[in-house]
């Protein structure tokens, strides 16, 4: 994964905690605008999502950065 995505998915998961708190569980859809603008990263996101870990459609935020963070 592209570390611009890293970056994004990382900011996103700190935002939605702080303000939803350790429990908010996020899709990947929560890392991109409404309007898809950039349709590569989006499939980056999805393919790393769906196709390479197989999660869920709602996953905890602190799980997701975690696994992030890790490299995963």
């Amino acid at each position: 994964m592209r570390a611009e995505l890293r970056a994004k998915i990382i900011q996103v998961c700190d935002k939605k905690m702080a303000s939803k708190g350790e429990n908010v569980g996020l899709s990947f859809y929560a890392f991109f605008a409404n309007k898809n603008d950039n349709p590569a990263l989006l499939m980056e996101a999805a393919t790393w999502w769906i196709q390479t870990h197989q999660l869920d459609h709602f996953v905890k935020a602190k799980t997701i950065k975690q696994m992030v963070e890790q490299g995963l």
